[in-house]
């Protein structure tokens, strides 16, 4: 069992189960996945890192920092700046992760708008940053 795996299926599990979000995302649209062009609207679960807290001698503290990559085609930011305020909303309860792993702490600890390159799209990334304790048995 890995925290970042867990994680990832806890994240994934509070957007779908939003109602802000799916409004503006569809559930079906919510995915782990590596596809260009991303489906039009999208948000990607993106990359992950984990590093070890070092707050507890046990070593049993990891934090992790996930993005969420957004996607729509539309000539401004308006879009993907309102799904990121979504995203933000749906994150803002602590999040639940099965045993033996339990979130301490967590927070949207950014948010980047970028027009991307094709001159259609527009792109934002939402960095969430976890801090986990629990060891896998």
């Amino acid at each position: 069992m890995s925290a970042d795996l867990e994680l990832q299926k806890a994240i994934r599990a509070a957007l779908v189960a939003d109602g802000g979000v799916t409004a503006l995302v569809p559930a079906s649209k919510i995915l782990d996945m590596n596809a260009a062009p991303a489906p039009n609207p999208s948000i990607i679960l993106g990359e992950s890192q984990v590093i070890d807290n070092g707050s507890s001698l046990a070593g049993d503290h990891e934090q992790i920092v996930h993005t969420l990559h957004i996607w729509k085609e539309e000539a401004s930011l308006v879009g993907v700046k309102g799904i990121a305020s979504a995203i933000r909303g749906a994150l803002a309860g602590r999040l639940s992760l099965p045993a033996p792993y339990h979130v301490a702490g967590q927070k949207v600890a950014s948010a980047r708008f970028l027009r991307d390159p094709d001159g259609v799209t527009s792109h934002g990334v939402v960095t969430l940053e976890v801090l986990i304790s629990g060891d896998a048995p």
